[in-house]
């Protein structure tokens, strides 16, 4: 497992380095639009270039890698640079999110097109009320209340994607319990507690827990998405139940990496199951390391985003003509387990991101949001 503990120890080295370079760029009031030392594209003619920028957390995590990484894609499909897509990276402090948009509706005078991920549910009102009053454009990820709708925000609001996590999350709870012969005792990991995605994973466990009357759970604690912290918590876990541990839930793949890393350190192998599909793991499925994964198709989430607030600000579209499955909708996923892990590996994640249809908006979308 050297491979493996080698790209665990560099995510947790990346996670201090930008956690440091986050701090010191506060404290030199310098966390905005300047920090970045990014240009923006000039405006042509009208309905042609603007303007572009992804909020979201940290490029040092695999998923919101793959995520520009397919915003990325779409800006070089118009025949621009990757660089004329401004990345406003926040973290996962709200308040830097919302700062940083505000940043940049101030400097394109709010002449441009942002996909966003709110970083949890609350401030996803005030980044969509700044947007809307700057009359930019606004596609957002992931997190948002239940009461707060693209449609009562006429054109500016132009979409809201999520995923429906509990049931897969269920899925992969289950092949967890199941694999522990559906006895013994489990520690869970989660995200940031008011994150859309960390509520519904957390609340698959919990229904898959319905059927394993005889599986406890022990303890379920927030690591914030981090392999850092979920390093951390894995190691307090052991620390307080030691061999009661059979099994162990993650919310998200990064997180996994932190717990394996634990368990190594003291010796230990346990079930464990994840959510996200990175590249590392499906290779940790591959070899049995992980039970299992999910994948959500972040390149083309992260793609399809920037290409929805893109053409809605140039006018391709006009979203309040659009139905309401085509403003709020489900994205894709995928249950990875070890016996489809190579396939799976071999159709999304060898080489090159795959070619997508970015005038496709809601091809790979599978339904409209559902009431909670």
């Amino acid at each position: 497992m050297e491979k493996d503990t080698s790209f665990i120890k560099t995510f947790i080295e990346q996670e201090t380095v930008s956690r440091r370079n986050f701090l010191l760029a506060g404290a030199a009031g310098i966390a905005g639009l300047s920090a970045m030392g990014m240009g923006l594209p000039a405006m042509a003619a009208p309905g042609q270039r603007l303007p572009l920028a992804w909020s979201y957390r940290d490029r040092s995590n695999p998923y919101w890698n793959e995520l520009v990484s397919g915003g990325e894609a779409f800006v070089e499909s118009q025949g621009w640079k990757k660089s004329d897509l401004v990345h406003l990276i926040n973290n996962g402090s709200s308040e830097k999110s919302l700062a940083d948009i505000k940043s940049f509706l101030a400097k394109t005078g709010g002449k441009c097109a942002i996909a966003c991920d709110p970083n949890d549910a609350p401030n996803a009102r005030p980044v969509v009320e700044s947007v809307v009053k700057a009359g930019a454009f606004v596609s957002t990820i992931w997190n948002k209340t239940d009461d707060l709708h693209p449609w009562d925000f006429g054109d500016n609001w132009v979409s809201h994607m999520t995923w429906s996590d509990v049931e897969p999350a269920e899925k992969t709870a289950r092949i967890l319990l199941t694999a522990m012969g559906g006895k013994g005792a489990i520690v869970g990991i989660g995200g940031i507690p008011a994150n859309g995605p960390a509520v519904e994973r957390r609340k698959g466990l919990m229904n898959a827990l319905k059927d394993f009357p005889n599986v406890k759970l022990l303890d379920y604690q927030p690591a914030d998405w981090s392999t850092q912290k979920a390093n951390e918590v894995m190691q307090g876990f052991l620390t307080r139940f030691g061999e009661q541990i059979t099994g162990v839930f993650s919310a998200n793949d990064s997180m996994a990496y932190g717990i394996l890393e634990a368990l190594r350190a003291e010796g230990r192998k346990l079930p464990v199951v994840a959510y996200d599909g990175n590249a590392q793991a499906v290779d940790l499925v591959m070899k049995g390391e992980l039970l299992a994964t999910c994948f959500t198709n972040p390149p083309w989430a992260g793609g399809i985003s920037v290409a929805l607030a893109y053409h809605a600000a140039i006018g391709t579209f006009k979203p309040s003509k659009e139905p309401k499955a085509h403003r709020e909708f489900y994205g894709p996923t995928i249950l990875i387990t070890q016996k489809d892990a190579q396939a799976f590996k071999k159709k999304y994640l060898s080489g090159s991101l795959p070619k997508y249809d970015w005038k496709d908006f809601w091809g790979p979308t599978t339904g409209p949001i559902r009431a909670a």
